[in-house]
């Protein structure tokens, strides 16, 4: 039987995060610690522990099928990598930062600078897009250091909340683009193998739907259904259960968890009562 080869960082939050997605979809595998790669034990998939740098020339090449990998990542590359779907994890933005004590008021104030950075062909990209001349000095490690010790006058690098532009007295001027973790994989994919791709696809959105969603009941008065039903913004109609109190029913619904906060005003102002949020494991469609 055919297996899906998938690639995941080795070390990192972005392996940490990877593994979870994975429990979560229900995909189980022994431990991984020290090993280059491991068979899932009921889902036809093999897990490769590779280097970041690694993965899209594995991926590529037609080593493993699919990659988790970040979209700054793919970027980079330069290579032919499709992404399939996005994960909704390990967010940040590719940027440029210069020293607390620099002044920058539009971009063209990075004229003629000189920028280290570990995305020389991202930063590149964006320096010709916008008719700049700088120098790029490619470091591979601790880019937010270049300043301090005069290699550079300011940094290109991926910046998550940016505590450690902070700690280095740097501050974000510019970001060239945002990014995110993707599921991918590239044109030597295997074709035969895209019933189970499907079938790993439908685990992960089952999941990825339930984290941007919330269930929640609340206690309406019979008569107020109507007007708050309609100003929950669900999936479909709500769910309407008696109370053994006469005159009041609970609701029952799922709503995405970035629309509660807008409605639950309106929804206590219509009168609902006793409103419960509870977290969704999976939610299958």
């Amino acid at each position: 039987m055919k297996r899906l080869n998938l690639a995941i960082q080795k070390s990192g939050r972005l392996n940490k995060e990877s593994i979870s997605l994975l429990d979560k979809s229900g995909i189980k595998f022994e431990n991984f610690k020290d090993q280059l790669m491991v068979e899932c034990e009921n889902f036809p998939l093999n897990i490769y522990f590779l280097r970041n740098s690694d993965i899209p020339r594995y991926l590529s090449d037609g080593v493993v099928d699919l990659a988790i990998i970040g979209q700054n990542l793919i970027k980079e590359s330069e290579l032919e990598i499709f992404e399939i779907m996005e994960l909704n994890f390990s967010k940040c933005r590719v940027s440029i930062a210069i020293p607390e004590k620099m002044d920058f008021n539009n971009i063209n104030d990075l004229n003629n600078l000189k920028i280290a950075t570990s995305y020389p062909k991202t930063l590149s990209d964006f320096l010709v897009k916008n008719k700049l001349n700088c120098e790029i000095h490619k470091i591979n490690g601790s880019v937010e250091i270049a300043p301090n010790i005069g290699l550079s006058n300011a940094v290109c690098d991926i910046v998550s909340t940016g505590n450690t532009l902070f700690k280095n007295n740097l501050k974000e001027v510019f970001t060239i683009f945002k990014s995110q973790a993707v599921l991918c994989n590239s044109r030597s994919f295997d074709k035969e193998k895209d019933i189970l791709l499907e079938k790993l696809v439908f685990r992960i959105n089952s999941v990825l739907r339930a984290k941007r969603s919330k269930y929640i009941l609340m206690n309406v008065p019979n008569d107020k259904i109507k007007a708050v039903s309609n100003l929950l913004p669900v999936l479909k109609s709500p769910t309407v259960l008696p109370l053994e109190i006469e005159g009041w029913s609970s609701l029952h619904t799922v709503i995405d968890d970035d629309k509660f906060w807008e409605s639950i005003d309106s929804i206590k102002e219509a009168g609902a009562e006793d409103i419960l949020v509870c977290p969704i494991e999976k939610m299958v469609r």
